[in-house]
């Protein structure tokens, strides 16, 4: 009789980072680290692109501390950064828009085209006030 296989226990995973460009590298490599012990290393360098946008975007448009969170559950790794502007982030570029070079809405363009669904929602706690963009790959 074969053996059925548990499907992985969700986990969650919260990195707080200063604003500084190397957050981003420093997102990166915890990343690869997390999703490599969890047995998930087909979907490093995807989710390292997606994270080191999300980042990036953060560190860039925000004065604020940046966290890098990152879940699984049911098959699915969910990515995200807050960052301390409540403001939404800009719209993404379009794929044409990203292969002509366009310097704005590049990142959120290529995290549109690497996962399976992607937002962004105003957070508030303790009075302090951000928001969190995310994204999520499916394991598949």
């Amino acid at each position: 009789m074969p053996e059925t296989q548990e499907p992985p226990a969700p986990w969650e995973y919260s990195l707080y980072v200063p604003n500084d460009p190397r957050a981003v590298t420093v997102s990166r490599r915890t990343l690869r680290l997390i999703l490599t012990v969890h047995g998930l290393i087909r979907l490093v360098d995807t989710a390292e692109l997606v994270a080191a946008e999300l980042v990036s975007n953060a560190v860039r448009h925000t004065e604020g501390p940046v966290a890098l969170r990152v879940g699984w559950a049911g098959g699915v790794l969910k990515i995200g950064a807050w960052d301390a502007d409540p403001r939404p982030p800009e719209p993404p570029g379009t794929f044409d828009e990203l292969l002509d070079g366009q310097e704005e809405g590049r990142g959120l363009a290529l995290v549109r085209a690497c996962a399976a669904q992607w937002g962004w929602q105003p957070l508030a706690r303790n009075g302090n006030r951000g928001k969190y963009v995310w994204c999520e790959l499916d394991a598949a």
